[in-house]
């Protein structure tokens, strides 16, 4: 695959920026390359689970290449965060299973904007993430001023968009920003063991609770629809015939 590299251990997909010489920057090519991947391991019933992290023992993904729109007109630039957005950004968050930022070093930018579309976080504890982008005189531009307000709060996440400044690992499980921090040598082990966790239970109620989740994030007025809706299509599918069958039969469920 070049820029990435996959690689499949049972249910669980192992997704990898693999630009180390640049610190796994993206560019277009990293981005669509990220997007055909995307696609394709969302809709291969055999993943259970994805893990998104960075080749190398520095960065998860240390921002966009800012080489590649330095010289933007207002146009070009707009396009290049309505076409990630769309490509990357979005796609993983409505995916249907979900993704696991493993993050093994700096996550700025767009590398952090690209963890926070994740649906969980774990980080090494050597990492530092930040969005950095005013001090080139712009701004976030793949959902980070949307995603990170909700996940730390307004206030911090000003903060941490105007003073550019990275924070530790230590301070991003505090704020709420990563769900746990692991010695660098136990993030894959890590993240790969909740994958397998998750992996275990069924995919199609995995899937609703995804779209629920994500419907009250986006519009909290239809968040409680969403939900019902969702919780009573899981109801006589093969899935919960075999989890409730299993659970009267004192038996663990085979999805």
């Amino acid at each position: 695959m070049g820029l990435i590299q996959l690689e499949i251990k049972g249910p669980v997909a192992i997704l990898t920026v693999d630009r180390p010489q640049a610190l796994n920057a993206l560019n277009k090519e990293v981005i669509l390359s990220l997007h055909s991947a995307v696609e394709k391991l969302d809709k291969d019933p055999a993943v259970r689970a994805v893990i998104l992290t960075g080749a190398g023992e520095k960065a998860f993904v240390a921002g966009a290449d800012i080489a590649e729109f330095a010289g933007y007109s207002p146009t070009e630039g707009q396009t290049m965060s309505e076409e990630g957005q769309r490509l990357l950004f979005d796609r993983i968050e409505t995916a249907s299973k979900p993704f696991i930022a493993a993050i093994n070093g700096f996550a700025l930018g767009g590398g952090l904007e690209l963890a926070m579309c994740c649906h969980i976080r774990i980080a090494s504890e050597n990492a530092r993430m930040g969005l950095p982008e005013v001090s080139l005189g712009v701004i976030p531009g793949y959902g980070g001023t949307q995603r990170l307000p909700r996940l730390i709060g307004l206030g911090r996440a000003i903060q941490v968009m105007t003073t550019a400044k990275m924070i530790s690992a230590q301070q991003a499980e505090a704020w709420g920003l990563v769900n746990a921090v692991v010695a660098s040598e136990a993030l894959m082990e890590t993240t790969q063991a909740l994958a397998q966790q998750i992996a275990n239970n069924s995919p199609n109620a995995i899937a609703h609770v995804l779209r629920a989740t994500l419907a009250g994030i986006q519009d909290s007025s239809s968040g409680f629809h969403a939900e019902q809706v969702a919780f009573g299509a899981c109801f006589q599918s093969k899935e919960m015939v075999e989890g409730t069958t299993a659970f009267f039969e004192k038996r663990k469920p085979t999805f």
